[in-house]
């Protein structure tokens, strides 16, 4: 069995020596592992520290950016190249422990696909664990998986689950609930979480607003990206029979009270107007459909070529 480390890295030169030398004490009782430090467009030096590290540790490799694409980027291109049966994630800057890893195996290992950390006693200030908080109550409840801590940046996967996840823009927020979708067995144990020692955190206030466009992404593809006529239909359908009632009511007013249409040709424009909408929302719904069978086609053929 063979362990992959997935590290994320920027701007943490400072952190760097000391993580290799923690991740190194807790991965040698494992028979093979590598660390795949993926740097995100670091200006401070830490590609030459890695490159330097590399040197005395064969387990080492660097994946590396030419500028800032963000941490769904590096984690993409981690699981890509990443030849580990398990995949540990974990984030650059000290605060996740690697003492953990051997727990997060022994979890696994009891039958589950992927295990996610939970920053239980989270050592941050008040601006990010509250926000993190809200964030996490509702992607719970949306979602429908049961955890805690669905951001936190130490977890394990088994190869089947980091091969199968499209992961891009903020979607690194919602890995377990992703995998989740896909019927993969989620769960989490405690971790040790650890006070920001060196740096600063890379992520500001605009990431809640981020995180809440990609979780509506997420619910929406889960939901409809197989039959997209279902919820484009029914806004369709909605707006055209209200388009269609206002309509009736002009009519009504024309023939049954004896008031012109020049009365009320306001009216009668945006009836005419949301019926247009209303039938919009149709030819979206079924050109959605055509695309979705189009690509269930391709999929299929794939299959049958394997």
């Amino acid at each position: 069995m063979k362990i992959s480390v997935v590290i994320p890295v920027y701007n943490e030169m400072e952190s760097l020596r000391e993580l290799h030398q923690q991740l190194s004490q807790s991965l040698s009782s494992f028979e093979a592992y590598e660390i795949l430090f993926i740097d995100d467009g670091s200006t401070d030096g830490s590609v030459d520290l890695v490159k330097l590290l590399s040197e005395t540790d064969n387990h080492i490799n660097l994946i590396q950016f030419h500028r800032n694409y963000g941490k769904s980027a590096a984690l993409s291109e981690g699981f890509k190249y990443a030849e580990g049966d398990y995949i540990v994630t974990m984030d650059g800057d000290l605060q996740d422990d690697p003492a953990e890893i051997p727990n997060l195996v022994r979890k696994l290992e009891e039958g589950y696909d992927l295990v996610s950390g939970w920053k239980k006693d989270r050592k941050d200030p008040i601006s990010k664990t509250v926000p993190s908080k809200l964030f996490n109550f509702v992607t719970r409840l949306f979602t429908g998986v049961n955890i805690h801590d669905f951001n936190c940046g130490l977890k394990i996967y088994r190869k089947a689950v980091v091969k199968t996840l499209d992961i891009y823009g903020g979607r690194h927020r919602y890995i377990p609930a992703l995998a989740g979708q896909k019927k993969f067995k989620v769960t989490e144990i405690i971790v040790h979480h650890r006070p920001r020692i060196h740096g600063e955190t890379k992520y500001g206030g605009a990431r809640l607003f981020h995180g809440f466009f990609d979780l509506i992404s997420i619910l929406f593809l889960s939901k409809y990206i197989q039959s997209p006529i279902y919820f484009f239909g029914q806004i369709g359908l909605f707006t055209f029979l209200i388009g269609l009632a206002i309509e009736c009511y002009v009519l009504y007013l024309k023939y049954f009270m004896g008031e012109p249409f020049a009365k009320h040709i306001a009216l009668l424009m945006l009836g005419v107007l949301i019926i247009v909408v209303g039938i919009q929302f149709f030819s979206i719904g079924l050109v959605g459909e055509m695309i979705a069978n189009s690509n269930q086609d391709k999929e299929s053929r794939v299959k049958g070529l394997f």
